[in-house]
């Protein structure tokens, strides 16, 4: 790519991020648009719909941007809580890292990379190739190929200090956050699976014998888990229909009330649709009371445990309960609106066969994706679609049609394809039986993290011929001479990523265009309640990973090609800003993990520092260096050590909390007085919500009494 296609995908995106930004700005405002651009408060009864016209609202101002800013970071955590909090200091610790970066990258190595001489290229600055700003242009054996050297030890050392600064500091926030908490019912509860059932007796009377002989002095109570799918589905459609029923009586439009019972509403016989949604609602009720009645029957091995304090619980989560191993199966409940009831499976050999199958079906979309990937590189390489295309070669030789086909249209087609993969890997998360929400997110998190970084990073960067090069895993010490010559080669492909996919996708985050135009959809044609919308929860398994890829290519690229950090700065600064406007006023924290994502984030961080060592190998000797090549042998193994040290010190308080943390905590528990209140709701904390009292109301023009509300 030359220098020129670059510029052009930069402005054209530069356009796109202006034009986001002048809207919202604008489109904010709008009374009509509340729903969309501030759902949370609108919940939270922070905002209100309405007001008079006046032409300030149709002037655009960055006001937001004050907003956004002006919360302190404990204002900030109080607000969102400690998930949100750490999602946001990823994008300050990226911040931190690729302006050490940036300062040695593009003062230092930028103008050596450029004023070497390796590939002759004699073009004007503004068609020079982006190869020109990379480490391919220095001279083979140059002595200014120590300066890379030296920036790869110093920009280690920098990237280690910080993500030990941000461990410690996170670490001692999540006990702080622990400390501060009032009592949780997930505190106090395990799930145990597994349960052992004899025949003749029930699940139910099993848990309590056992837990009240082997853990006497701290069982409370439990709370068996049955299989209630069809009955919450029987709920959620009593939920709607009560909504719709609710609705219409609000609005008193007779009119409105005729409808024809036919396809859409559009053929069939006139119906009053008040009558209708009320018979149906009797129906349900009626269905409702079958299945509830049936439930006895339908009990799981498994049951919600919980304690009356959290070292006893703890104990109980450590200690192997059985002989056998896959039974009485601990581990930690999830806090109760975060339990995910629809595919509950308990069966040891169940969980076990469907991991299995998630990973066939993850290698299978992997495998898959490298189409797309193959359609990105073609695009990438002109003389290639000459080949396959011949009638297009007079157009593709046109200069824009090859600047935006070269600097803008690959990366575009890359993100379309890859915005499929987070629902996917959501789907496949949901099917391991995990019991929640928060890890069926924490799961794919992992899956399109690794997802990304293989087919967006290493199967573009081993396209063509090495691709197809099986035999280099089978010799590894050939991988660092084939990543010399491969990575460097895709450098001008990732900066125009990071624009394209980078900058574009975080302003449309902002913008939020699907929600906006569903919002005009449903109050133009359908004329929806405003009540009925329910403010979104942030999708941590897509922006994490996203934020993640970034960091890897920045690091992986900083020796190679310095000149994609100054685009990289643009993209954190902009994440920072807009997601913090996001967190505040879009997303609601609908479950806290206490931020344990940033494991995650940590080990991401290790491999692409690991990965720029490799590559860094096999550069200082492809470019006549063995001895740099050899010098920098200790760093990966240093990197190694250092991450190992802080899987042992910061680790472990990600995953638990430690006995010192729960007995100090259920100490000052004693002190309070509603603990007993709060033990009275923590015996019901964990009842499905299917399986709630359900309130009825009388119609005195029906034999009826339909389902008015699902839970109380």
């Amino acid at each position: 790519m030359i220098l020129s296609a670059l510029l052009t995908s930069v402005g054209i995106n530069l356009g796109l991020c202006f034009l986001f930004f002048t809207l919202y700005s604008i489109l904010r405002k709008q009374p009509g648009n509340i729903t969309v651009y501030a759902p949370r408060l609108v919940v939270e009864g922070k905002v209100k719909e309405g007001g008079h016209f006046n032409l300030e609202r149709l002037l655009p101002n960055a006001g937001w941007v004050r907003q956004a800013w002006q919360p302190s970071e404990e204002d900030f955590l109080s607000n969102s809580g400690l998930d949100a909090f750490v999602f946001m200091r990823i994008f300050i610790f990226s911040l931190k890292v690729f302006s050490f970066g940036g300062i040695i990258g593009t003062f230092i190595l930028l103008p050596i990379n450029y004023m070497g001489s390796q590939l002759s290229d004699d073009s004007d600055f503004q068609h020079k190739s982006l190869d020109s700003f990379s480490i391919s242009n220095v001279n083979n054996g140059s002595n200014r190929l120590w300066v890379h050297f030296s920036a790869a030890y110093i920009f280690t050392g920098i990237v280690c200090y910080l993500l030990y600064y941000e461990y410690l500091y996170l670490s001692s926030k999540r006990i702080t956050y622990f400390y501060s908490s009032k009592p949780q019912p997930q505190q106090f509860t395990l799930l145990v699976r597994g349960i052992p059932v004899l025949p003749g007796s029930t699940c139910h009377d099993t848990v309590e014998r056992f837990f009240q002989e082997y853990h006497p002095s701290t069982y409370l109570s439990h709370s068996v888990v049955r299989r209630t799918n069809k009955l919450q589905s029987l709920v959620n459609d009593a939920d709607k229909l009560y909504k719709k029923l609710t609705h219409l009586k609000q609005k008193n439009d007779a009119p409105e009330r005729q409808r024809r019972d036919g396809c859409l509403g559009l053929f069939g016989r006139k119906v009053d649709t008040l009558d209708h949604y009320e018979r149906s609602l009797g129906d349900i009720e009626d269905n409702v009371r079958m299945e509830q009645s049936s439930l006895e029957a339908k009990e799981l091995q498994a049951a919600f445990v919980s304690f009356k304090t959290r070292f006893g619980a703890a104990i109980a989560l450590h200690i192997q309960e059985s002989v056998n191993p896959t039974e009485w199966i601990t581990e930690k409940a999830p806090e109760p609106h975060d339990v995910y009831w629809p595919f509950f499976t308990v069966s040891f050999i169940k969980r076990w066969i469907s991991k299995l199958v998630v990973y066939v079906a993850c290698a299978f979309i992997t495998v898959l994706f490298l189409i797309p990937v193959a359609i990105v590189q073609g695009l990438t390489h002109l003389d290639q679609l000459e080949m396959w295309f011949p009638f297009l070669k007079g157009i593709l030789r046109l200069s824009i049609v090859s600047q935006v086909i070269t600097g803008y249209l690959p990366s575009l087609i890359l993100q379309l394809f890859l915005s499929f993969v987070p629902p996917t890997m959501i789907m496949l998360s949901s099917l391991q039986g995990y019991i929640s929400w928060s890890q069926i997110q924490k799961s794919a998190c992992t899956k399109v993290l690794w997802f990304t970084i293989w087919n967006i990073f290493f199967a573009n960067v081993l396209s063509g011929s090495a691709l197809y090069r099986v035999n280099v895993f089978l010799e590894p010490k050939e991988i660092p001479r084939i990543l010399a010559e491969a990575v460097p080669s895709q450098a001008s492909f990732f900066i125009a990523y990071v624009v394209t996919s980078g900058w574009t996708a975080i302003a449309s985050e902002l913008f939020r265009l699907t929600t906006l135009l569903s919002n005009f959809i449903s109050r133009t044609f359908c004329r929806n309640n405003d009540d009925d919308f329910e403010p979104p929860l942030i999708p941590y398994h897509s922006e994490i990973p996203r934020i993640r890829l970034f960091g890897v290519l920045g690091v992986t690229y900083f020796i190679l090609a310095p000149l994609i950090l100054p685009f990289l700065l643009i993209y954190f600064c902009l994440g920072y800003i807009i997601f913090r406007n996001q967190l505040l006023k879009v997303y609601v924290p609908k479950y806290e993990t206490g931020g344990e994502f940033w494991p995650t984030v940590h080990s991401s961080t290790i491999f692409s520092l690991i990965l720029m060592h490799i590559i860094a190998i096999g550069l200082f000797g492809l470019k006549k260096l063995p001895l740099a090549s050899i010098l920098i042998l200790p760093l990966p193994i240093l990197t190694l050590l250092f991450n190992e040290y802080c899987q042992k010190r910061f680790f472990p308080i990600f995953k638990n909390y430690s006995a010192e943390c729960l007995i100090k905590k259920d100490r000052a528990d004693q002190n309070e007085h509603n603990m007993s209140e709060f033990y009275d709701k923590l015996a019901n904390a964990y009842n499905d919500p299917a399986l709630m009292r359900v309130k009825y109301s009388e119609r005195s023009d029906s034999h009826r009494s339909p389902l008015l509300h699902s839970s109380e």
